[in-house]
């Protein structure tokens, strides 16, 4: 049986693929270990590759200002990366990195057992609900997968860089909302 210690110590160790050899820390994942609502990203920027967390940099800063706008922190979700290691660059992680990743990523999905996924982007939303994802047409739609729910929305970064996608982003924000309410029992406790 898995556990998240052993995950970690497995994660660490991974030498699958040249991202290993150029990161400053691994970035695992943060959160709640049995949160109902996982946001997975796409990889580690500067930031966090220094840091060891996703989404501390100025997307992750936009990240819990949107987790705040549905009543929302970084203590009642699980957050996470399809790659765990920054790749060269910032540049998007290719495929096989993704592929060499993916093992850890769906041992974190068993281990958490989210009932709500939400891919932040479009690497994230290819890799995890549809390779032919569209994330311009298809953000805000909910995706029944293994018995949850699947959506995607915007990447915090994306945001950044295009303002003018926020008010779609904040119609997702609130779709995401509705749906944890009418899903989720402890995600709104205190």
């Amino acid at each position: 049986m898995d556990t998240w210690e052993k995950l970690r110590e497995d994660c660490a160790a991974c030498q699958n693929c040249g991202l290993c050899q150029t990161r400053t820390k691994l970035v695992f994942g943060v959160g709640r270990e049995d949160a109902e609502v996982l946001f997975i990203g796409e990889g580690p920027g500067e930031q966090e590759d220094l840091q060891g967390e996703p989404f501390v940099g100025p997307a992750g800063k936009l990240l819990d200002d949107m987790l705040r706008m549905i009543d929302l922190d970084r203590s009642k979700v699980y957050i996470a990366n399809m790659v765990k290691c920054r790749p060269p660059r910032n540049r998007d992680p290719q495929p096989e990195e993704q592929d060499a990743c993916a093992p850890w990523l769906r041992r974190q999905i068993a281990l958490i057992d989210p009932k709500i996924v939400v891919c932040l982007g479009r690497i994230a939303a290819t890799g995890m609900i549809d390779p032919e994802f569209r994330i311009t047409r298809q953000h805000g739609q909910w995706f029944d997968r293994d018995g949850r729910r699947w959506m995607a929305t915007f990447h915090p970064s994306a945001l950044l860089r295009d303002p003018g996608k926020r008010p779609e982003a904040f119609m997702d924000l609130r779709e995401l909302r509705k749906e944890i309410r009418a899903r989720c029992t402890r995600t709104y406790e205190v």
